[in-house]
């Protein structure tokens, strides 16, 4: 049983290791003079979408010799119907995705990204894709672990919350900090996402982390020793950017997506990595 369990902590790690690889070999391949900004009718004529998501069990994750994901299936769809060849890259770093966008690099960010007025100000977001909200992940209590267990936001007081860096839940941790009357620390990881900070709660090398409850969920199996009951925020819609440039793209994006997300195929491919 301890072997099965470090080599479940060992997975979602060298995952974490593999990914930002990944991640830097695109980049290296890529680097160019300057990128431009693209809408519809250059990407349409190049033929190409070049497209930014996380590598993780539910986005994007490599399964034997194939690529499977939500993100990376939808996207792939989009792609086929529009006859363009999608460049999927896989990147961990919240602010690299974001300022890949802002300078061209990427047409499209495929991932969970919360309709808030903060990134409104600063992207151009799709119609809302999913819905989740930030949980956090903890150990539960057992005989020799002295870590306090939390039970409910106001156990939150003066403990200290690992996240991905400048991921949205920093900005929910601060207004539940002013909620609570009290601190709530953060430490921003940026090497790691959110599958590699569950697996270091499980191993006891953190012991508090915050996630997306979709992520959580999917790996929760994985480690029986862990709890995500406990809700740091309520539910939120979750959508893709582009560049606030991008607005052709973006209205093809919805007019797409909304026809899609109708159909049986997309309701199949859903239940696929949600249900």
């Amino acid at each position: 049983m301890i072997v099965n369990k470090n080599y479940k902590y060992w997975k979602y790690i060298l995952l974490g290791i593999i990914a930002t690889s990944i991640s830097t070999c695109y980049s290296n391949k890529k680097k160019q003079a300057l990128d431009t900004v693209r809408d519809l009718q250059t990407i349409q004529k190049e033929g190409n979408l070049k497209v930014a998501t996380e590598y993780n069990t539910i986005a994007y994750y490599v399964d034997g010799d194939s690529i499977r994901g939500f993100h990376y299936d939808l996207v792939m769809a989009i792609a086929e119907r529009q006859g363009l060849v999608a460049e999927i890259t896989p990147v961990m770093s919240v602010s690299d995705r974001l300022e890949g966008i802002q300078e061209g690099k990427y047409d499209l960010i495929a991932y969970d990204i919360p309709t808030t007025s903060i990134l409104k100000d600063s992207l151009l977001l799709t119609i809302p894709i999913n819905r989740s909200k930030q949980v956090l992940v903890q150990r539960k209590p057992m005989e020799g672990d002295t870590t306090a267990f939390i039970n409910n936001q106001l156990d939150l007081a003066k403990k200290t919350l690992y996240v991905v860096e400048d991921s949205p839940a920093l900005l929910r941790i601060k207004n539940l900090s002013d909620e609570i009357g009290d601190t709530i620390y953060t430490k921003e990881i940026k090497k790691y996402g959110s599958e590699q900070l569950i697996a270091l709660v499980a191993h006891k090398e953190i012991d508090y982390a915050v996630c997306n409850e979709n992520i959580a969920q999917a790996l929760i199996d994985s480690f029986p020793q862990l709890d995500i009951n406990t809700e740091i925020s309520f539910n939120q819609l979750y959508s893709w950017a582009v560049n606030k440039k991008s607005v052709e793209l973006a209205d093809s994006l919805n007019t797409w997506l909304e026809s899609f997300m109708n159909t049986s195929e997309f309701k199949k491919l859903y239940n696929t990595y949600y249900k």
